[in-house]
């Protein structure tokens, strides 16, 4: 890959964009049917509609392809993550089908503008501004709490909060990349990889570079002394493909990229965290939906957390989440080998104690049976050498993998047959007048407090029903000793004990108790893939909670009582800064909302495992100071 960063006086054509399709089906013979009207349809039905049509839950919806430009769906199928799938298709049915998604000829495509250039002082980097610790990566104990200072907001300024600007991703159908804040610029990826550099105050484009894949997690940015014009800042991310960067934030060239693991579905989904000297990255993996194929032997990956040199990208140490190498344990019904222990994914961003010397993260499910004990569990390791220093399981026997939600294809679901409850959001270190508590949220709707230093269990509490894109899905914040918590509980079409809670809840942290809780209505309309939880991480101020919801909802709360004090719905055209028309929709995924000097930025559009798509970037400020007039 290229190590240039794509500057604003040089060329501005855009390469086309990859897209992420998590279904690994093989290819069907297409029913009887009326002759297809475009040439691309036979293929598309014959190839790909099986999975993109429901029979896949984690595969997007066909809606969602069809909002694609089609060089970035071909793209996906020549160089992108669906090359194996396209790999008996030659090169005119890979444009027949780019084409019949997109609904527009490869060869008239013309890419969207960027925004517009900054001028020499919108783009000038600003050292007196170093980035504030409030999201993803930088604050180690992942409160997501903003200070007064950093914020620039108050809750009494919330009511007045109105769209500044919009920027709608360039060949994109979901928005779920945080942004980091430093410099007078705002640092945000995207779906075909690229990661853009905007002034933060007015949305111009300073400078963009373009990662390998998707770029699903925050950026991170290298804290500096303010005044400092000697500093070197560096912005950290992992993409699809999982490769590791490192960037330099002034300019956009590339310092050094990591591929940390090399297990054919590898990912990056939950952020690297940035302590002192090195980046801890968490990876995990899209091998759950290959077991939908009957003929592939389930499973081989195992979730881990590697270290890496901030200096030189050297890697430090990688702790695997599951000790034991995945061998021969049997085989299907249909004959395929059985490979096991598999899965306990790590999709969250790990949170650090300095002092302790310690890192902890949440895992996810065994993807195969025997279902063993370092799923859906959270794990202390030691920061400087990866070794494990305890293990606190949650849910014992979970195996599952999308093979179990295929009736026609189940050979491959483990015999547990789930119930999937991943530790997707991030434990968070919580301070309480007991002293410091580790705090984690699992989708089966409970939230833990455990002692950091032992794993031993203070607290357990359910708050939500739970399921496999429900419960707490991607992340909770903390501030004051209270813990909030965001409900989804998507409804999954499975069976559950429990009604659904969607809404946000206020937990004490020393002892679990219930403090308020804020239920969400049902305001979708009936409207297709609208739903009324919480699956986005929360954001605080002093005195306001922020949660994005999958309605395509942003809303703000009052920190003491829950009462609602500002929405915002994103679901709506937006006439963007580039140009371009973008639109919102549910806003998931752990991209919560960022709030820094006077300003709040959420993305919108989650796109991706039936949820509304969309593809913009969205600035609010106060009324007085909007600056998108």
């Amino acid at each position: 890959m290229s190590a240039a960063a794509r500057t604003l006086s040089g060329d501005r054509t855009r390469i086309g964009a990859l897209v992420l399709v998590l279904s690994t089906c093989l290819p069907m013979q297409a029913p009887q049917a009326a002759a297809p009207s475009h040439p691309g349809q036979a293929v598309y039905d014959g190839h790909c509609a099986q999975c993109h049509e429901g029979g896949v839950s984690k595969a997007p919806h066909k809606m969602f392809l069809e909002m694609l430009a089609p060089d970035a769906i071909y793209a996906s199928m020549t160089k992108g993550i669906m090359q194996a799938q396209s790999a008996m298709l030659d090169d005119a049915e890979r444009r027949a089908v780019a084409e019949y998604l997109a609904g527009a000829s490869l060869d008239d495509y013309v890419a969207p503008p960027l925004p517009p250039v900054c001028s020499k002082a919108e783009a000038r980097f600003d050292f007196d501004r170093p980035p504030a610790s409030g999201g993803w990566g930088v604050r180690l104990d992942n409160n997501r709490h903003v200070d007064e200072a950093a914020a620039g907001l108050t809750a009494a300024d919330v009511p007045a909060l109105e769209l500044a600007w919009a920027f709608a991703f360039p060949n994109a159908s979901r928005a779920r990349s945080e942004a980091g804040i430093a410099g007078g610029s705002l640092f945000v990826g995207s779906q075909d990889g690229t990661v853009y550099a905007l002034n933060q105050k007015t949305g111009c484009l300073r400078w963009t570079f373009r990662a390998s894949a998707e770029v699903r997690t925050a950026i991170v940015v290298s804290p500096w002394q303010a005044g400092d014009t000697n500093a070197r800042p560096r912005l950290y991310f992992g993409d699809l493909l999982a490769r590791a960067y490192a960037v330099d934030a002034r300019t956009g060239e590339l310092v050094w990229s990591v591929k940390v693991d090399e297990h054919p579905n590898a990912t990056i989904t939950g952020t690297p965290t940035l302590a002192g000297d090195r980046l801890l990255v968490p990876i995990s993996s899209l091998e759950v939906t290959s077991a939908a194929d009957p003929a592939y032997p389930c499973c081989s990956f195992r979730g881990a957390v590697m270290a890496i040199s901030v200096q030189d990208g050297a890697v430090l140490w990688k702790q695997h989440t599951i000790e034991t190498e995945p061998g021969p344990a049997g085989k299907t019904s249909v004959g395929t080998p059985i490979l096991a222990p598999s899965g306990a994914p790590v999709w969250n961003s790990p949170s650090v104690d300095l002092d302790a010397g310690l890192l902890f993260v949440g895992t996810g499910e065994n993807y195969s049976s025997p279902a063993e004990s370092n799923s859906d569990a959270i794990m202390a390791m030691d920061l400087e050498t990866g070794e494990k220093r305890w293990v606190f399981q949650a849910t014992e026997g979970d195996a599952w993998n999308v093979a179990c939600m295929m009736p026609e294809a189940r050979s491959n679901c483990p015999e547990e047959d789930g119930p999937d409850f991943d530790f997707g959001a991030a434990t968070m270190l919580v301070e309480t007048d007991a002293g410091r508590i580790l705090v984690a949220g699992q989708k089966s709707g409970e939230a833990f407090g455990l002692d950091p230093e032992s794993g031993e269990l203070i607290w357990r509490r359910r708050v939500g029903r739970g399921g496999i894109q429900a419960g707490i899905h991607f992340g909770m914040a903390a501030m004051d000793g209270v813990v909030f918590v965001p409900i989804s509980d998507f409804d999954d079409g499975q069976q559950h004990e429990l009604p659904a809670r969607p809404g946000l809840f206020a937990l004490d942290a020393a002892s679990g108790e219930v403090l308020w809780y804020t239920p969400h209505e049902d305001r979708c309309g009936g409207r297709e893939f609208c739903n009324p939880g919480i699956s986005a991480p929360a954001t605080v101020i002093g005195g306001a909670v922020f949660a994005g919801a999958l309605d395509g909802v942003l809303r703000a709360y009052d920190t003491k009582s829950g009462r609602e004090l500002w929405q915002y719905d994103t679901t709506r055209p937006f006439s963007a800064l580039n140009g371009a028309s973008g639109r919102g929709g549910s806003i998931g995924g752990s991209s919560g909302p960022v709030i820094r000097d006077g300003m709040v930025y959420t993305t919108s559009g989650y796109g991706i495992y039936f949820h509304m798509p969309g593809n913009v970037l969205l600035a609010f400020a106060p009324e007085r100071s909007s600056s998108g007039k």
